[in-house]
């Protein structure tokens, strides 16, 4: 028997290296199709190379094992195929034809020849698909089978498939090489949220926005759920605040819910690029039409549902409407009540929403909000900058609710009968003329006011005070008297004018100088205009 080749495996690509070919990658596609398409050509492709290379790299470690272990070739090709050792260690098993290096080599097509029949490279792929998901239950329903379709430009795809030749997902271990593939991964649903525009906002909230949600609630562990999980960037921020603060992620159980089936097939293989094992439903399916967890109780929900949908599945005797049957034409309130629903004893939930639903009337909107409030069911509102959602322009705003702000493992201090609001509009900075993102001092400011604010250990110490401008505690009583508007505006009041030492009677002196000047010139650069034109006629 002639000695085994060995494999090698190359060093990783850095991070610049992975973007920037990829999006290349990306680039070659854009002018065929559309970019929902692409994204998920693209986005399956990642997951492809990603599930090769982890495979390929246990693949060599496994036989320098069994190497140590004093096997010759034959006892090597005996063991080295144990699918056991590679699901052990977190790697998927690939069968042999789903293996980037047979892509490669046929990345053409197989031409007919004798008794093997012609392939495209489409096929192929797809083929590939079908065999990971054959062999691994958890992607299960979750692959894209769409790479011979007539919209994928073949002879690209296979250009496609050169390109990603020389990228690396491995080297540095499995669990490197799973954050390298889920920092890509999340690098692309971002770049393809923006590419979208508005339909992007249907699968993407930016992380932004879901770390304030889940710097607050601080979900350790217990059952996590998203009604409307788009992506699952909800629930891979969770995984990360646990990592980062020394816990266990298998700590938490993950559930959720999407009704685009394209975008549950992305959650479901983005959970699967981090490692989270999430109960999401057999399928695709209306939250409102169709719960398939009716019996779920979360310690936490974390969501960002789809604004003011108005054609939505109602049913007045909806056992979910404890507040108040939700309007026909808008379907806020009714997200917020499925909400509170899932809620357990001592559950918590943040949720993005449209600025509206703090103030609206219309609809019943008033009596549900009242009613919410009366029956002391939300913690804490937070008014966000605008911006924050490239899809969207329209303002938004993050409800918290709590089933119980008694002093407690949530929160030292009796909240009951209060409602923090905290005003967050002016934090933030221009990513670019048409974004605005948080930073990490932002996200520490809103969520260290809440902690501060329910005593938790998080706060280390910090007492909590209210800050004009800012933030403020309200009683029920006083929501009340405002009607129940829960807008953060309304309580916080004007931060303080800096003293710049002018006195107020000369600054208005100033001030007026300064503005009648300015109207001085504004008149005469509007004469030598009306004189220039006067000249051309």
């Amino acid at each position: 028997m002639p000695p085994r080749k060995r494999a090698t495996v190359t060093a990783p690509s850095t991070m610049k290296e992975l973007k920037d070919t990829l999006w290349k990658a990306a680039d070659k596609l854009r002018g065929s199709m559309d970019a929902s398409q692409y994204k998920d050509v693209i986005l399956g492709l990642v997951f492809l190379k990603y599930v090769s290379d982890a495979f390929d790299e246990r693949r060599e470690q496994l036989e320098q094992e069994l190497i140590a272990d004093g096997l010759d070739d034959e006892g090597i090709a005996s063991l080295i195929d144990d699918r056991d050792e590679y699901l052990g260690s977190s790697v998927f098993w690939v069968p042999e034809e789903a293996r980037w290096s047979y892509l490669a080599q046929n990345a053409k097509g197989i031409q007919e020849s004798g008794d093997v029949e012609a392939r495209t490279v489409g096929e192929l792929v797809n083929g590939a698909m079908r065999g990971l998901m054959a062999e691994n239950a958890t992607l299960t329903g979750t692959l894209p089978i769409i790479f011979n379709n007539p919209s994928v430009d073949q002879r690209r795809l296979g250009e496609l498939i050169d390109m990603f030749n020389d990228t690396r997902f491995t080297g540095e271990g499995a669990r490197r090489a799973r954050d390298l593939l889920g920092e890509v991964y999340e690098y692309f649903l971002e770049k393809f949220a923006r590419a979208e525009g508005k339909r992007g906002g249907e699968f993407y909230t930016p992380a932004g926005v879901v770390r304030v949600l889940v710097e607050m609630l601080e979900p350790y562990n217990g059952r996590v759920y998203d009604p409307c999980c788009g992506s699952g960037g909800m629930f891979v921020q969770a995984e990360k605040f646990i990592e980062h603060h020394g816990g266990n992620p298998a700590d938490i159980s993950v559930y959720g819910q999407e009704l685009n089936e394209r975008t549950w097939r992305m959650a479901k293989m983005n959970l699967a690029i981090h490692g989270i094992t999430a109960q999401l439903g057999p399928k695709w399916e209306d939250t409102f039409a169709h719960d398939v967890h009716p019996d779920l109780l979360a310690d936490f929900v974390m969501a960002n549902p789809p604004f003011n949908i108005k054609d939505w599945t109602r049913r007045e005797d909806d056992k979910r409407w404890k507040y108040g049957v939700p309007p026909s034409g808008n379907a806020n309130y009714a997200w917020i009540q499925h909400i509170l629903s899932k809620l357990a004893e001592r559950g918590s939930a943040g949720v993005v929403m449209a600025n509206g639903t703090m103030s609206s009337n219309s609809g019943g909107e008033g009596e549900i909000r009242a009613r919410l409030v009366e029956a002391d069911q939300v913690s804490c509102m937070v008014a966000l900058p605008t911006q924050l959602f490239r899809s969207t322009g329209i303002p938004v705003c993050v409800w918290f609710f709590a089933k119980d702000k008694a002093p407690g493992p949530k929160g030292s201090i009796d909240r009951r009968g209060q409602v923090l609001f905290i005003d967050a509009r002016n934090l933030g900075y221009m990513v670019d003329r048409a974004e605005r993102a948080l930073s990490d001092d932002d996200i520490a400011k809103i969520a260290g006011t809440f902690h501060a604010w329910r005593g938790t250990e998080s706060a280390n110490g910090v007492e909590y005070a209210d800050e004009p401008g800012f933030c403020y505690s309200a009683t029920l009583a006083e929501i009340k008297e405002a009607d129940y508007a829960l807008t953060p505006g309304r309580y916080v009041g004007a931060a303080p004018l800096e003293d710049d030492g002018e006195p107020i009677e000369e600054k208005i002196a100033r001030l007026t100088k300064e503005l009648y000047e300015q109207f001085d010139e504004s008149a005469r650069l509007q004469a030598v205009v009306r004189e220039q034109l006067g000249r051309v006629g």
